[in-house]
């Protein structure tokens, strides 16, 4: 991973793990449930965010490498990867 995304990407999941942290705990003390849904929403936010900027730092490396090639075989590798990392975000 490449910056500048590494290190956006890095604070985002950072983030996310402390909010975790935080839901869990709004759970256990049986908070407000909208207040829950709330900081959940954020968390997947950040994820969100984390998934973009990695998928962009791809892009422009192991991705412009792959187009670039001549071989049609790299081109549908990568057409594979970026379909399969956007199946699994469903």
């Amino acid at each position: 991973m490449i910056e500048p995304y590494k290190k956006k990407a890095l604070i985002a999941v950072k983030k996310s793990a402390s909010l975790s942290v935080k839901i869990q705990q709004m759970i256990d003390d049986e908070k407000y449930c909208m207040d829950i849904l709330q900081q959940i929403k954020s968390a997947q936010g950040l994820l969100n965010s984390a998934f973009e900027l990695t998928l962009e730092s791809h892009l422009e490396t192991c991705g412009r490498h792959a187009f670039a090639s001549e071989k049609k075989s790299e081109h549908k590798k990568m057409i594979d990867e970026i379909m399969r990392a956007f199946k699994a975000k469903k």
